[in-house]
């Protein structure tokens, strides 16, 4: 059952599974590809409302993205090694710097610069010199 926190309707891997009938795998797949957008809390994934609709492409969610100016990066801080298997895609500098400072061990991640375009890895820096180089 989706989770609601005022506005705010979440829902789970198990909700995505039992609603649309997709694989849990083949879920986490699409969360882990950033084709569905969704944020870990704890060790569980959860999807907004608004994400799925801009996964189902809906008029509403086409509307509020051409209203949005658009990045030209995304971000990805991703574990370094098999020890930590976390990832997580953010759109935003301050989005990928907040991740970061939540982080136990910061030396334990990288960040991968994507061109939002091209889809190609512009670079790959460690947790800590992104940090550096993006903190005020």
């Amino acid at each position: 059952m989706p989770k609601q926190l005022g506005n705010l309707i979440l829902f789970s891997v198990d909700d995505l599974h039992e609603q649309l009938g997709l694989s849990k795998m083949t879920i986490r797949a699409y969360l882990r590809e950033g084709k569905i957008r969704a944020r870990k809390l704890g060790v569980q994934w959860y999807v907004t409302e608004e994400a799925l609709r801009e996964y189902f492409d809906e008029p509403t969610a086409r509307t509020q993205k051409a209203k949005k100016p658009k990045a030209s990066h995304r971000y990805i801080v991703k574990g370094i090694n098999d020890l930590v298997s976390e990832q997580e895609e953010c759109d935003t500098l301050e989005e990928t710097l907040e991740c970061i400072r939540n982080q136990a061990i910061i030396s334990l991640f990288q960040v991968e610069i994507i061109d939002k375009e091209s889809g190609e890895v512009v670079e790959l820096v460690k947790a800590r010199d992104f940090l550096e180089r993006h903190e005020h």
